[in-house]
């Protein structure tokens, strides 16, 4: 499962643009291509919504999983992430 924010925008001509979060797969079908195809399905939601960018951000440390988002086409080098919490 993933979850798809498209964000109204003021910049870029008015283009919205998408927060992916919760990607989530059952372990027992992690290496199917079963996350990929969710994450093909989600940029295409994306594209089609006129998004003009995809973001999402991880909190694993686990190399397989940024593997796989590079392999799903995003980088990790165009942006830098910050975080706040509630105190």
């Amino acid at each position: 499962m993933t979850y798809l924010n498209v964000i109204p925008n003021l910049t870029r001509s008015a283009s919205s643009y998408a927060v992916i979060e919760n990607v989530v797969v059952e372990e027992t079908l992690r290496g199917t291509g079963l996350g990929r195809q969710i994450m093909a399905g989600t940029l295409r939601a994306a594209w089609k919504a006129g998004c003009y960018k995809a973001m999402l951000q991880t909190g694993s440390s686990k190399p397989a999983t940024h593997a796989f988002y590079r392999a799903c086409g995003f980088s990790s080098d165009s942006k830098t992430a910050y975080l706040a919490r509630p105190t």
